[in-house]
């Protein structure tokens, strides 16, 4: 078996990891932060159910060349990156591409922070427990560079959330984290969207409209 069972989608996903994080609902240190675009409507319904605030962290997979779905690091907000040198080595990738596929994914790291957060300044971390939520863990590549950059940034406490995580990735980043939460961890790991009926991907409005409405929450 691939996976114990499927979710609908990724706010059916949201609402199970919720209820993994009970401990932290109603807790005034507590934010919640997603990492676009798919993670925001799982982590919307957990904002939701522990009474926390919701924000966008971004962070970019820098994708090999010629086989971008193959991560050969990350970077995210705060100037972080995380380069995955067994896949840089194992592959012969010269420094000048992983500069220059990390300039270009810089790039686009900026255009989305406007894009979702506008004029808006992020969520204060310093000193808080940060929940930080994605739609699954495969590499963990990005995971890495987003819980480092929140270390930067103060931190508290890093609490990973992830309805699907790979053995491998959820075991390396355990120790990294302060709290690690994964509602499957399939033994049989392929790939994210195989704990999905519905896994069509999360657009820019989408974002744009779950952010507004955890706004407006009370």
């Amino acid at each position: 078996m691939l996976v114990e069972r499927r979710f609908r989608d990724r706010r059916e996903a949201g609402r199970e990891l919720a209820a993994r994080l009970a401990d932290y609902a109603g807790r005034p240190d507590v934010v919640v932060l997603a990492l676009p675009r798919g993670g925001v409507p799982v982590a919307f319904e957990v904002a939701q159910r522990l009474g926390a605030p919701l924000d966008v962290f971004v962070v970019r997979k820098l994708g090999v060349p010629g086989h971008e779905e193959l991560a050969m690091g990350a970077i995210a907000s705060g100037g972080v990156r995380v380069l995955n040198e067994d896949v840089v080595r194992a592959l012969g990738i010269p420094d000048e591409v992983v500069e220059r596929v990390t300039a270009r994914e810089q790039e686009e790291l900026a255009r989305r922070e406007r894009l979702y957060r506008g004029a808006r300044p992020p969520l204060a971390v310093e000193g808080r427990t940060v929940v930080l939520v994605d739609d699954g863990l495969a590499t963990g590549a990005t995971m890495r560079a987003a819980v480092q950059a929140l270390r930067r940034a103060g931190a508290a406490r890093i609490v990973v959330g992830v309805p699907v995580a790979a053995p491998d990735s959820c075991a390396a980043l355990r120790g990294e984290v302060d709290d690690l939460v994964c509602v499957e961890i399939p033994p049989l790991f392929f790939a994210v969207g195989q704990a999905y009926e519905d896994f069509s991907p999360t657009s820019d409005d989408e974002v744009r409209e779950l952010l507004a409405r955890a706004r407006a929450a009370p």
